[in-house]
């Protein structure tokens, strides 16, 4: 008996009507004809996370992600802080006996 290749795109979409939505192995399998056992082993290489919540992001694209929002919140506040600053230097040269 000749062995069945699947795509990669077929895998995916294969997984995605179980993880996705919401159907059982043995349905998604018979709908597609392909055999459950070849999708549940899908379902098993596939991450823990993708598994448990679709959309889901890997714990290190979260740990870049939030590297990421660090680096820009820093930003925000030194220009916030810089803004300040000037706004307290112009306030002081606006009022009146304050000029040199």
């Amino acid at each position: 008996m000749k062995r069945q290749r699947y795509t990669p795109e077929f895998r995916d979409e294969a997984t995605k009507l179980v993880t996705e939505h919401g159907m059982s192995k043995e349905a998604a399998a018979k709908r597609l004809s392909i055999p459950s056992g070849t999708l549940a082993n899908w379902l098993t290489r596939l991450p823990k996370q993708r598994n448990a919540v679709p959309g889901a992001l890997s714990s290190a694209e979260l740990e870049a992600e939030n590297k990421q929002l660090r680096k820009e919140l820093a930003e925000a506040r030194m220009e916030r802080d810089i803004l300040k600053k000037a706004t307290a230097y112009f306030a002081r040269e606006s009022l009146p006996g304050t000029r040199s």
